[in-house]
């Protein structure tokens, strides 16, 4: 996330993942998280082929999940974005069920309707769009 350190970021990924797991995929009220929707995503590691997982906003897209790589405003692309695009079969875990799925990357008119979507829901990722030079990923996550 823009603004954070390596190891701040991992560990606020550690407690976010550990608290969804903890609450049956539910962001308790008193979590700075709690009323954001919030996934996770479990993929292979582009560099290391480890098994990786990471907490992400979502906006619903029919039986599908929009998800944005914005880093939360930050320059550069996040990892998970590198990981999917080099390994789009993953694992989801939405509110209690856990699935796998397999992640594509939105382009063209698809990703100017996914990026509707997400700011329509979570208005936050225009602010980030907005805040950077590059086009912000999205990547649409279907169960399999």
């Amino acid at each position: 996330m823009h603004g954070l350190t390596r190891e701040q970021t991992l560990a606020l990924n550690a407690n976010v993942i550990e608290t969804f797991r903890a609450n049956g995929g539910e962001i308790p009220e008193g979590h700075p998280l709690h009323g954001n929707p919030t996934l996770l995503v479990t993929m292979t590691g582009a560099k290391s082929g480890r098994t990786l997982t990471s907490p992400l906003s979502y906006t619903p897209d029919g039986d599908a999940f929009i998800v944005m790589a914005s880093a939360g405003g930050s320059p550069t692309l996040p990892a998970w974005a590198h990981n999917l695009r080099a390994d789009p079969e993953i694992t989801l875990e939405v509110g209690a069920e856990t699935f796998p799925a397999h992640a594509e990357e939105t382009v063209g008119p698809d990703r100017d309707r996914a990026f509707e979507l997400m700011t329509d829901s979570l208005p936050r990722f225009a602010d980030y769009q907005a805040s950077v030079e590059r086009l912000i990923p999205l990547f649409r996550l279907h169960r399999r």
